[in-house]
């Protein structure tokens, strides 16, 4: 497959204008034709259907860091200490219905789940993130699974761990700790939550930028949002940057690719870490943009397997 994708003149657009304080998270249900995302400070999840001019949203009971598709049709949630289970489809009255699965850390009041997605095998892998003013890194990567439940990886402590993905035959893992200008990939064994041969995969080349979420396209390459620079950047198999895209807003978080067709990139973003000056000037600040590619790139979300 030619790998070449021409960006050059593209224009990200507005998909939708929730004006999350911290969007993360966002995912495509080819099912639904649906995008999921969190807003994480707000304790909410949100869902919007494109091709139906749809959009909706739930309170939560605590912070949602990221959240998964599963085989059954249901959404797994990774609240601030626990992994839940739960159907949007069958909310009554704006409320959720929540079916606990795992404790994470639940005597650690210093971290809460953070950034995760499924892996290629029906896993869900995760990290905590410190809660600490400074930063400490204390947070740890998980792999749950039905068959297994919670395993801790074998990978280094993290203050922020993010960019979870994984390459088409679920053999690589992609992660970073986003205090680091870098992200790292190694060899995974979904079978058995082993890591080996961590290695640095492509390193940040702007002073204001930390790597955040990140998805993997149909080409291999991966592509990340990097918080503080505004923008996503592509990279090649071999961590080189393909393309460079800015976008109207400080802080995107996160990426995914959906639509129809598997051609739109949809970017999540935040309005903390702004200034009131920086809002006025980036009032899409907390929304889900949208960049239309020119041909199919996407590939559709792994599900979890709940048993």
């Amino acid at each position: 497959m030619n790998a070449y994708v021409d960006l050059d003149r593209v224009i990200p657009s507005l998909a939708v204008d929730s004006r999350c304080a911290l969007g993360e998270s966002v995912l495509w249900c080819e099912r639904r034709a649906a995008l999921f995302w969190t807003d994480i400070d707000a304790s909410r999840l949100w869902m919007h259907r494109p091709y139906r001019g749809v959009t909706q949203n739930w309170a939560l009971p605590d912070r949602l860091g990221s959240l998964a598709l599963c085989q059954t049709g249901q959404l797994l949630l990774g609240l601030a200490k626990g992994l839940y289970l739960t159907d949007p489809d069958a909310a009554q009255e704006g409320t959720l219905a929540l079916e606990k699965l795992a404790d994470v850390e639940a005597d650690n009041a210093e971290t809460r789940i953070n950034d995760g997605r499924s892996d290629r095998n029906g896993n869900f892998v995760f990290g905590t993130k410190s809660e600490r003013a400074d930063n400490a890194p204390i947070g740890a990567f998980y792999q749950y699974s039905g068959r297994h439940g919670l395993r801790r990886l074998n990978l280094p402590a993290a203050a922020i761990p993010n960019s979870v993905c994984f390459n088409a035959d679920g053999r690589r893992m992609y992660y970073c700790d986003s205090v680091s200008p870098q992200i790292l990939c190694c060899d995974y064994d979904a079978d058995s939550a082993e890591i080996s041969a961590s290695r640095v995969f492509a390193a940040v080349d702007d002073a204001d930028a930390s790597p955040d979420g990140s998805i993997i396209d149909a080409d291999g390459y991966l592509w990340n949002a990097q918080w503080g620079a505004g923008r996503v950047v592509r990279y090649r198999n071999d961590g080189s940057v393909d393309r460079v895209m800015s976008l109207p807003v400080k802080n995107p978080s996160c990426c995914t690719i959906g639509g129809a067709a598997y051609d739109r990139l949809y970017i999540s973003s935040a309005r903390v870490d702004n200034s009131v000056e920086e809002l006025a000037r980036m009032p899409g600040a907390g929304g889900i943009w949208q960049i239309a590619l020119p041909r199919a790139l996407g590939l559709p979300e792994s599900r979890i397997e709940l048993a």
